[in-house]
């Protein structure tokens, strides 16, 4: 029970953070990652905040899970319902950052939460993100991993810049530094388990440890 509590209060603490995270990067404007990129585009074209965009991303892309025969944790659940939410709630809380030097402020630290956040998601070992569900079942289908992620990363990024999300240093900053800072903190933060568990249902590939960087979304 203490095992199961401390994994549920790390979850969504991750969220929590990762959220905190997305609106530092995106309160910045040097660049958002390649998902929120879209969400910003979205929120800009269509209305409606961009944390409600992250909500309806990750329900409709849970939907391409049902053909993928893929399974969703309670992490997947919470990540789906709570991501956006936290997102605009540190969009209102966080000030302008006005200059230059507090922007870039913003940016290096989203980056640092970041990587710290997807450490405690991937941790507490619920389930995966939405995004990386739909990522893992298109590579069980004989592609790989790197091919099917950077296929998706790349085409959210193309659809988001053209509705109008912003694109730039941040971008690049937080695709470079985001894998080596989740190997740095995810040892210290899985949480262990009593005993082995199966692996991800509907074509986890533990031997590619690359996605792990972002189970979080």
């Amino acid at each position: 029970m203490a095992l199961m509590v401390r994994r549920l209060v790390q979850l969504h603490a991750g969220l929590a953070l990762y959220g905190l995270g997305i609106a530092l990067q995106v309160s910045s404007s040097l660049g958002n990652d390649p998902w929120d990129v879209l969400h910003q585009g979205l929120s800009r074209r269509f209305g409606l905040s961009i944390g409600a965009w992250i909500v309806i991303a990750g329900a409709l892309v849970m939907l391409g899970w049902i053909p993928l025969r893929q399974r969703p944790g309670l992490g997947t659940i919470c990540n789906v319902v709570l991501l956006g939410a936290f997102a605009d709630l540190f969009l209102w809380l966080l000030p302008d950052p006005g200059g230059l030097a507090a922007r870039w402020a913003y940016l290096v630290a989203a980056v640092l939460v970041g990587g710290f956040a997807t450490g405690c998601y991937i941790g507490a070992g619920l389930g995966p993100g939405p995004r990386d569900g739909l990522m893992t079942g298109l590579a069980a289908r004989g592609r790989s991993i790197r091919v099917v992620r950077t296929g998706i990363e790349l085409t959210v990024l193309a659809a988001g810049w053209l509705l109008g999300g912003t694109v730039g240093i941040g971008t690049v900053l937080y695709a470079v530094a985001i894998g080596p800072l989740t190997h740095v903190f995810l040892p210290v933060l899985t949480v262990d388990k009593p005993a082995p568990e199966p692996a991800w249902h509907g074509g986890h590939l533990p031997e590619e440890t690359d996605h792990l960087v972002c189970q979080s979304r």
